[in-house]
């Protein structure tokens, strides 16, 4: 087929052990999914269902490596969160049935410009752009979930400039990876190459340029990411 411009490149994350890369369709998120960080955003997390937003794929950024601090804010956040990447697709799926379409796992941070979305949650706003800029989804090497399993525990955590911010445990999700999927996927037709970016731990804080981000996932891998200075 010929097409009037030139397509999009994929966007692929290397696969840990492997020359092949994990090619990225679409990154689907799971809104408030540690109790404690729900409570700390001002929300009861005993009373509501998932919910789940979307960031373009390009705004991955596979391995992480230095970054420009966003222009448009001046309260950016770190979210650490485990990544579930599909490698194969369903619709109406079951939770029993959820992990066999999972390929891998990794450990990414879902970047939110907060005072972006807070002034659009006033103005009753979409708030996309606060979760979807350029470069808002460093993103670690997947690990093949035939050599770990799927971990359902497990330390995640971030640092600052050395300093820990955020720390959890994968066990603290109110909805399970499996549960998840299996909601989601009324919603939408799961896809081979759809990420799951599965919540994250309280203690979400500022991050400023100059600083060094360092976030861990127990069994799953690291990623580490600076903000260049304006």
């Amino acid at each position: 087929m010929r097409y009037v411009i030139d397509p999009p490149a994929v966007v692929a994350i290397p696969v840990g052990g492997d020359s092949a890369a994990f090619p990225v369709r679409r990154v689907w998120c799971v809104g408030r999914n540690y109790a404690a960080h729900a409570r700390e955003m001002g929300h009861d997390p005993d009373r509501e269902p998932p919910f789940f937003f979307a960031k373009p794929a390009n705004a991955v950024v596979a391995g992480g490596g230095e970054l420009p601090f966003p222009d448009q804010t001046d309260d950016l956040h770190h979210e650490i969160e485990l990544v579930a990447a599909l490698g194969r697709g369903g619709a109406n799926v079951s939770a029993a049935e959820a992990l066999n379409l999972v390929y891998g796992y990794a450990v990414g941070l879902d970047m939110t410009l907060r005072d972006v979305q807070a002034e659009a949650k006033k103005l009753g706003r979409p708030w996309d752009l606060a979760k979807g800029f350029d470069r808002s989804c460093p993103i670690s090497p997947i690990v093949p979930a035939a050599r770990i399993g799927h971990p359902a525990e497990g330390r995640i955590e971030v640092a600052v400039n050395g300093e820990v911010r955020q720390s959890g445990d994968l066990n603290q999700m109110i909805w399970s990876v499996a549960e998840a999927l299996a909601c989601l996927s009324r919603a939408v037709e799961l896809l081979p190459g759809d990420l799951l970016m599965t919540g994250t731990p309280a203690g979400v804080s500022a991050v400023r340029p100059g600083d060094v981000l360092h976030g861990t996932c127990e069994g799953v891998g690291e990623i580490r990411v600076s903000y260049r200075a304006r």
